[in-house]
């Protein structure tokens, strides 16, 4: 139980004023000169005691004086013990000297067959005693204030953690969003623009691209509801509950979405079964981007999606348009799915370059690293969560 520090100074003072009236009535029948100067001596050095924990040095010195000249120990005792909890350095131990010197000193004054061996043998386990237990307390409490300390640090570093990972997880979110809506989005700008520059195609062709907007406008929806679902509950905080999740075996549909769309696509996509879920979600959202702006800049152009790799080799891709017919975008872009692309590459160790080719096309071209077994595994076992 812990007591409030004035209720603390006053015990420490009414137990010194205790000790010293003691020792003041205990010579002689009736009060000797001496007797009253003990008591006062006692009292002002008691008194002192209220002020041993502002000035821990002075309050010290000033019972060690009363000790010498008077020969009342108590409050000496309890100052030291204040000065042992409070610091413990060069300071406690000169002082400690002193009030040893001032006990032996004393002692030897007024005892009248004073043992000179008893004096200097005692004098170290009074003071000492004292010393040590004062010290043993400041010492656990400085322990206690580090642990408390460390504790609260550790919260905090805690919960900052926690907070740089929900910010760090709704980038992940608002990336993944951009390139699943931007992929769905261009199709359908894709579709009507091909409804747009042909008015006069027949029903058939109008009701089947009017069924195919409506498909990817519903996949889209899908997509966003799933996406922001996440955002509104709240329970990724490692990406576990973030859907779709593609993989290398979707690049056909991914293709085949834009041959439908009505781009010339030709793909090549040679990979071995065992490609790692890491790789394979990296592989696909390049090839995903690189047709997402095909579909916005560069409508019409013969595109050609290679992919190869192999275990120890990693995994190359090459996404090339030729020169463009038709000017202008169906869409305004913002340049953000680029970057985002090449954090990504660059986080999983890969290379990538984008630039114009020599005949006016574009080529998006990346090298990713093959996960190792223990990656593959790991990357794998979070897939499946979700």
């Amino acid at each position: 139980m812990r007591y409030s520090p004035r209720l603390r100074d006053v015990v420490f003072v009414a137990f010194s004023l205790l000790t010293i009236f003691a020792q003041a009535a205990s010579g002689d029948p009736g009060w000797q000169p001496r007797d009253w100067f003990v008591l006062a001596a006692g009292i002002v050095a008691s008194l002192a005691l209220i002020w041993r924990r502002r000035y821990p040095v002075t309050v010290t010195l000033i019972t060690i004086v009363a000790t010498l000249v008077s020969g009342v120990f108590v409050p000496m005792g309890l100052a030291l013990l204040t000065l042992a909890i409070r610091r413990r350095d060069l300071v406690l131990a000169a002082v400690s000297l002193a009030a040893y010197a001032a006990y032996v000193l004393n002692s030897w004054e007024t005892n009248s067959n004073p043992q000179i061996g008893v004096l200097i043998a005692s004098g170290p386990f009074l003071i000492g005693t004292w010393v040590a237990v004062g010290a043993y307390v400041g010492a656990r409490r400085d322990l206690m204030v580090t642990l408390r300390d460390r504790a609260e640090r550790a919260e905090a570093e805690r919960e900052l953690r926690a907070e740089q990972a929900k910010l760090g997880e709704r980038a992940r979110i608002a990336q993944e969003m951009h390139d699943v809506l931007a992929h769905k989005v261009s199709l359908i700008a894709l579709h009507a623009g091909g409804l747009e520059v042909n008015p006069a195609v027949g029903p058939d062709k109008v009701e089947s691209s009017a069924g195919l907007i409506r498909e990817t406008a519903r996949q889209a929806m899908e997509d966003l509801r799933e996406v922001l679902g996440v955002l509104r509950t709240d329970l990724s905080a490692d990406g576990a509950d973030l859907t779709p999740v593609p993989t290398a075996a979707d690049l056909t549909r991914l293709v085949e979405a834009s041959r439908a769309a009505g781009v010339s696509v030709h793909s090549l996509v040679d990979l071995p079964d065992d490609v790692p879920a890491s790789v394979g979600r990296t592989v696909y959202r390049i090839v995903q981007e690189a047709l997402t702006n095909v579909h916005k800049h560069a409508r019409g152009a013969s595109t050609e999606v290679v992919v190869h790799g192999a275990e120890g080799d990693g995994v190359g891709v090459q996404v090339t348009n030729v020169r463009p017919v038709a000017a202008g975008s169906l869409l305004p872009g913002a340049g953000a799915g680029l970057v985002g692309l090449r954090e990504r590459v660059d986080l999983s160790g890969g290379r990538l370059t984008i630039g114009p080719t020599t005949e006016g096309g574009w080529r998006v071209e990346a090298w990713v690293p093959w996960s190792d077994g223990k990656e593959a595994e790991e990357s794998a076992g979070t897939e499946g969560k979700r």
